[in-house]
């Protein structure tokens, strides 16, 4: 096996090599020829001459010279078209999380950074231990739809100290990045280099018991075009159950070269952390209700915790080759050691309040990819009609071992009415048939969009991609394959824009998806790849302060993986068809000078289609209707004195429905209708000479208990929402 392995590994990196030694060896050499002519004035010194290139930027706020936000206003992504495009001239539905929104509201997560984007859901996070995202009613773990810099991450937790903003693009995107769920994808945008110095510390504790400290440093290097950036962050804060502890910590260096028609970009991040592991609660089968117990009482163990490493680095480089060309190249390496324990729930008894419980334990899991991509950008003028081109090919390769997994003995001594811990204790039996849970997935794609201008008023958009994939699973000692599999695609895109005004535009769009079907886990028959495929009309406008969405969509899926429940036995199998159809809208920006909005809403109708078992039932995580409220406010300077300072104060709202938890037999249940309130106030105080930013912000202001999503089948557990927190923060700049 292990012989076997380092074959794969050769073959699989052998183009990654190749490729990224051309690549380098071309930047070095434009290095070294821009630094020979270093004595005549730069993009960035000097305005340009006649006939010069400009200057290829990539700075956080800024993008090739563009102004992506202003306030809560996103105005560019380039994760729609993976090109610098106007929000206003893509044919599909995207979402902007800005750097303003993320500082106004201190989310610690990316499921909370994402509260207030239509259509996006928590989804099964393994307890708590990794990001999951529902979109648009499709959606789970480990499933490719995050990106970092638009390179897919494995890391476990996306939203870190480093993370700049935060583009949603709805609907299929394996046109432009292969291996997807119909229901869109999430691209972190990570802070970069600064070619002006701006350095800064700050601070924050939280009443759940702790807190953190960051420090975050920025500038250039010499005046050639270098420039640093230094992100460090340590957090240790209470869980807000009651017991456990959130604990990470972060080193996060990168350098970048900016010149005058190359920019060349290098990023690592390096992050210990340890969480607890915590599946919430259970559904009470003879109320349909989460079981009646205090919201913090847990059902697990001391030791419930998954603790590890993740180290991820991004490569990017760009050569302007012309006025109207230009290459881009990148690789990113993502890898996370962990290991966790679990007293997992298997059988509860709702009359006496006894839960059978069994401890679980992986040990030594590792999952890694290597990303790799090269593409060619240009504007051409065909017939008179302008076009935007992109070509270009992209690959992945994905690697994920559970090494050693223990399982104990069964234990009903734990009583969720009157609960006393530590009567389960950790395990150290190791199930040789359970281990070396092994995924390996190879994707290679190529693909090419075009963009035509009908004057200014209509786009038409297409573009196809070729894909093709090879997966291998299986576990046990002797390793048992489970299914290999290899398939080929094209996958098309089309859209039409119709500029009314150049800030108002309507679109329609068709997109496809495609994902392999795989699991460790015994299948019944065959796992087809599923396949999607969706229609969308919306209207999008654009003006100097404000950005707001209509879409109405229609997403078909077929071949969908489910788990399904025999004797106790949890099996995999094809659930038939799905379709989810919706309205969603969405306005961001501002009012005002002074007033910020965030608005949001989503109706989705999401159910299984066509299967005999779940054929009608809603499709978990997905509630029917959903909304957001946020406004904020400048106050400007207020007080006198060293004691005067710039205030802003924000407050809002978020409702959803309820959501339908199923139990892998056909039964659905209905978790409650949830709404959280929450609210900050900052002050931008100058004292001594140094600028220091205080900021308080109230989460759950009324504490109310909400339910964010459900997983697993059997005895489903409920994911409950975090009780009221308050965060004070402290930010000095220098």
């Amino acid at each position: 096996m292990k012989a076997e392995k380092r074959d794969h590994l050769r073959t699989c990196y052998r183009p990654v090599a190749v490729a990224l030694t051309l690549v380098f060896a071309s930047v070095a050499q434009a290095i070294a020829d821009e630094t020979a002519n270093a004595g005549a004035p730069t993009a960035a010194s000097a305005p340009d001459a006649e006939g010069a290139l400009p200057a290829v930027r990539v700075t956080a706020g800024r993008v090739n010279g563009s102004e992506p936000e202003r306030g809560y206003q996103g105005r560019r992504a380039s994760v729609a078209t993976r090109t610098d495009t106007p929000l206003v001239d893509v044919p599909q539905a995207v979402n902007v999380v800005t750097s303003q929104s993320i500082q106004d509201r201190a989310p610690d997560s990316l499921a909370e950074a994402l509260e207030t984007v239509p259509g996006v859901r928590m989804g099964n996070t393994l307890g708590g231990t990794l990001d999951a995202l529902v979109k648009r009613g499709f959606g789970d773990n480990r499933d490719n739809s995050i990106l970092r810099d638009g390179l897919q991450s494995v890391q476990p937790r996306n939203f870190t100290p480093t993370t700049e903003r935060i583009e949603v693009l709805k609907g299929p995107a394996s046109m432009l990045y292969g291996i997807q769920d119909p229901g869109g994808l999430i691209n972190v945008v990570t802070k970069k280099p600064q070619l002006e110095r701006a350095n800064s510390v700050s601070g924050f504790a939280s009443s759940y018991g702790g807190g953190g400290a960051q420090a975050d440093l920025t500038g250039p290097i010499g005046t050639s075009g270098l420039a640093y950036r230094f992100i460090a962050d340590h957090q240790n804060v209470d869980y807000w159950r009651n017991f456990g502890y959130n604990r990470q910590d972060t080193i996060a260096p990168s350098l970048a070269w900016y010149g005058r028609d190359t920019s060349v970009l290098v990023q690592y991040e390096h992050m210990n952390y340890s969480v607890p592991i915590d599946r919430g609660t259970i559904i009470d089968t003879r109320t349909g209700n989460p079981v009646s117990v205090s919201p913090k009482e847990r059902f697990d163990e001391n030791y419930n915790i998954s603790a590890g490493r993740s180290d991820a680095l991004n490569v990017r480089v760009d050569r302007k080759l012309s006025q109207d060309w230009t290459v881009h190249a990148g690789y990113g390496w993502n890898r996370t050691y962990y290991n966790d324990q679990q007293a997992r729930v298997l059988t509860p008894n709702f009359t006496t309040g006894i839960l059978t419980r069994r401890v679980d334990s992986t040990q030594n899991g590792v999952q890694s990819t290597h990303n790799f991509t090269l593409n060619l950008e240009g504007k051409v003028t065909w017939f008179g009609l302008r076009n935007d081109i992109l070509t270009g090919f992209d690959y992945m390769r994905n690697y994920r071992v559970l090494a050693d997994l223990y399982r104990g003995k069964n234990n009903s001594t734990f009583n969720m009415y009157s609960p006393v811990y530590g009567t389960l204790p950790a395990t150290n039996t190791l199930s040789p048939a359970d281990s070396d849970q092994t995924d390996k997935l190879i994707e290679r794609g190529a693909f090419i969009q075009d963009a035509i201008h009908f004057g200014d008023r209509w786009i038409l958009l297409g573009g196809v991609r070729y894909d093709d994939f090879q997966e291998l699973t299986g576990k046990g000692r002797p390793f048992v394959v489970g299914s290999t599999q290899s398939d080929s695609k094209f996958v098309p895109h089309a859209g039409l824009v119709y500029k009314v005004t150049p800030e108002w535009s309507t679109y329609a769009s068709y997109s496809e998806s495609f994902r392999p079907n795989t699991s460790i886990a015994a299948p019944i028959g065959t796992l087809p790849p599923e396949q999607g495929l969706a229609y969308e009309i919306g209207t999008k406008l654009e003006t100097n302060r404000i950005t707001g969405t209509v879409a109405l969509f229609d997403i078909r899926k077929k071949n969908i993986q489910t788990t399904q429940t025999i004797n106790g036995v949890n099996f995999v199998r094809n659930a038939g068809h799905a379709r989810s159809r919706g309205l969603e809208i969405d306005v961001n920006g501002q009012l005002t000078d002074r007033w910020s909005v965030i608005a949001s809403y989503a109706a989705t109708e999401a159910r299984y289609k066509d299967d005999p078992l779940v054929g009608g039932n809603p499709l978990p995580n997905t509630p029917k209707h959903e909304g957001a409220f946020y406004l904020a406010r400048d106050f400007g300077n207020v007080g006198f004195g060293p004691a005067s300072g710039r205030v802003r104060a924000g407050a809002g709202v978020r409702v959803f429905s309820s959501m339908a938890v199923g139990d892998g037999t056909g039964k659905v249940y209905q978790l409650p209708w949830g709404h959280v309130a929450d609210a900050f106030v900052s002050w931008n105080s100058h004292i001594f000479g140094q600028y220091i930013d205080w900021q308080l912000n109230a989460r759950n202001i009324f504490n109310s208990t909400y339910y964010t999503g459900s997983c697993c089948t059997g005895t489903p557990f409920i994911n409950i929402g975090e009780s009221r927190q308050v965060i004070v923060t402290a930010k000095l700049d220098f």
